[in-house]
């Protein structure tokens, strides 16, 4: 679909918006395309009575990113009602014949993102600003979503949570091999520290998969709140602590020497004991094992992001992923340094 749907889409999803019940019957929408989401498209879809925000993968998208979108449909039709912000599902479409793809249709959400490059916005750009809601909010929306009773909101099968953590080394090691092309210093010591290192207990539960401030919005409220987590398509079932070890990622005083994996000034947050006790009282999971997941989200991260500057050195993909080869460097070393800290313990 193109940024001016044709006549005829526009036809389409107005029969499809008067079948789901919503405002302006008979009416045909207009849409105009919104910047952000990195894996599908987004537009604003009016008619009387009607404001939502539609997200639909791009044209000529393959398979696996159209299941990703249906995948997002279910989980959010799954966080409906529960106290996790996210943009509220208005009605989905998980079938191609309305535009040639799945979409749904969500509530439009009152804030901002901190993705983009950009810095901190007015007023937490300030020398010495409060950041603290920031953090805080960052962290209360990974410890919403780890409350979240996924069997009851019919999520059995979305995931495979069964021996999560006795699959990843193996499974993500395999994952490189399809594109290694250079040495990853500090890959050996930490997969091994990570087969060694399994957390002896913990619960199941829904995961972000890529948890972090660039995926999620403030309230326009200062002090701010967290508005909303965004773009769901990693999402699945596995260990929850894993989104607040991906959120800690690059958390000091340990993590201050990043440079590359740092694109938000951190200076002025709450301490990572202070940001844990948040999360366990909001949660009710115990941070014990937290630098475990801190490692594993820096050797995971690493080697996704690895395909990506792998393209790039073969001559594809944007010339942006170039920056990719460092970052991936700086996150295999750290995972490495923190594994070589921690004495190794038994699963």
């Amino acid at each position: 679909m193109a940024d001016t749907s044709t006549a005829h889409d526009l036809v389409r999803l107005a029969r499809w918006m008067d079948g789901e019940g919503l405002p302006g019957t008979g009416e045909i929408p207009q849409m105009s395309r919104l910047g952000g989401g990195s894996q599908n498209e987004l537009y604003v879809v009016t008619r009387p009575g009607h404001r939502s925000i539609m997200r639909i993968p791009p044209p000529g998208a393959d398979a696996r990113r159209q299941d990703g979108l249906r995948r997002e449909l279910t989980l959010l039709r799954a966080l409906k009602g529960t106290d996790v912000p996210h943009g509220e599902l208005v009605a989905g479409c998980p079938d191609p014949e309305v535009l040639g793809g799945p979409f749904y249709l969500m509530k439009e959400i009152d804030g901002w993102s901190p993705a983009g490059g950009a810095g901190w916005p007015a007023p937490y750009d300030a020398l010495g600003a409060n950041r603290a809601p920031l953090a805080f909010g960052l962290v209360e929306g990974a410890a919403l979503l780890s409350r979240v009773d996924w069997e009851a909101r019919g999520l059995t099968g979305f995931g495979r949570p069964d021996n999560f953590h006795d699959r990843q080394v193996d499974r993500w090691l395999a994952f490189l091999a399809g594109y290694q092309f250079r040495d990853l210093p500090g890959l050996d010591e930490a997969s091994q520290w990570l087969r060694r290192s399994r957390p002896r207990q913990w619960k199941p539960g829904i995961m972000h998969g890529d948890y972090q401030f660039a995926n999620v919005m403030f309230s326009n409220a200062t002090p701010t709140t967290l508005a909303a987590v965004i773009d769901w398509e990693m999402t699945t079932i596995g260990d929850p602590l894993l989104d607040l070890g991906w959120a800690l990622l690059a958390w000091g005083p340990e993590a201050d020497d990043m440079t590359a994996a740092r694109y938000l000034d951190l200076t002025g947050m709450p301490t990572r004991d202070e940001l844990l006790q948040h999360y366990e009282t909001i949660s009710g999971r115990s941070t014990e094992d937290i630098d475990y997941y801190v490692v594993l989200a820096r050797w995971k991260l690493g080697i996704v992001l690895e395909m990506s500057y792998a393209r790039h050195a073969g001559g594809h993909g944007s010339p942006v992923l170039a920056s990719f080869g460092p970052l991936v460097l700086e996150l295999i070393r750290k995972a490495a340094e923190l594994a070589r800290s921690i004495p190794a313990r038994s699963a």
